[in-house]
């Protein structure tokens, strides 16, 4: 099979960030049926502000939010700097988090998977593209609403591609007893030399997984027409990046002191409030001073 030719990159040759946000949450009904959970909060302030921040961070000058047909992501949108001097403390860009970024928002029709999802906008990107997941949150600074600092976790996926030219994927360590719920991946070289999908634990080439941060590149559309839907289901991107391994490599970048909130699930998200609650300079000892007398109760 022949390979798709991939440009070597500027600097800044990534402008353009896929946040996928169509599911509909259905693990987190009845909340979800009312509530986005890209709205849900990490203790104050929305999932998607988190992603939307990061992508930024990392040097996008365009956003693309592939939602799905009933989900209403308008107020998440809209510009709330109004409140500016009902809260003069805030840092104003969580109050208008894409006032400094173009917006284009794509609906995909039918939940398809994550390829046709992305699918769904490729008309609008033209070169290489990052992709967040819009149920992950990788955060690695902690830091409060009165002095936000975005997530670095696409900034080094992006200093990844403008190194070396080639796609990439954002890995964390997990249990050995949690593999079987992931992506996990092999190494060699610092290249991602093999994806299995949901191991069991005793078939799991490592414990390092997929986290829901990518790098794609310019020929992602014409692979994704190749490995259709239709022949590869939900697995489709696997077979994408099973090309990209084949031919020229794909990067897997670990991500170290980062902490992995998943929105996705009631209890994950439950222990995501928590921990981050704890790690925060502006409440952590007063939480963690209430939850130790909790807890003894």
């Amino acid at each position: 099979m022949k390979a798709c030719a991939i440009q070597p990159p500027d600097m800044g040759a990534i402008q353009d960030a896929l946040l996928v946000a169509g599911g509909l949450g259905t693990r987190m009904l009845p909340t979800s049926a009312s509530v986005p959970k890209e709205a849900l909060p990490l203790v104050d302030v929305p999932a998607l502000a988190h992603l939307a921040r990061e992508a930024v961070a990392a040097g996008v000058r365009r956003l693309h939010i592939v939602t799905s047909p009933r989900k209403d992501l308008s107020k998440l949108l809209a510009d709330h700097s109004w409140l500016e001097e009902r809260r003069p403390d805030l840092d104003q860009t969580l109050l208008a988090p894409f006032a400094d970024v173009e917006v284009q928002v794509h609906v995909q029709q039918v939940p398809l998977g994550l390829g046709n999802a992305i699918q769904s906008a490729l008309h609008a990107i033209d070169g290489p593209f990052l992709v967040l997941l819009g149920d992950n949150l990788l955060v690695d600074q902690h830091s409060t609403p009165t002095s936000f600092i975005p997530s670095q976790a696409s900034s080094d996926l992006v200093a990844s591609f403008e190194q070396h030219g080639r796609p990439c994927a954002a890995m964390m360590p997990v249990e050995p007893d949690e593999v079987s719920n992931y992506g996990v991946v092999r190494i060699e070289d610092s290249k991602i030399v093999e994806i299995v999908e949901k191991p069991a634990k005793e078939n799991a080439p490592s414990n390092l997984v997929l986290c829901g941060r990518y790098v794609f590149t310019a020929d992602t559309s014409e692979l994704l027409e190749r490995f259709d839907v239709e022949t590869h289901g939900e697995l489709q991107t696997i077979a994408l990046q099973q090309h990209w391994m084949d031919h020229g490599g794909m990067y897997g970048v670990e991500l170290d002191g980062y902490q992995w909130y998943d929105s996705g699930k009631p209890l994950p998200w439950l222990k995501a409030q928590v921990d981050h609650a704890l790690r925060r300079e502006d409440m952590g000892e007063e939480f963690r001073i209430w939850l130790m007398q909790r807890l003894t109760e």
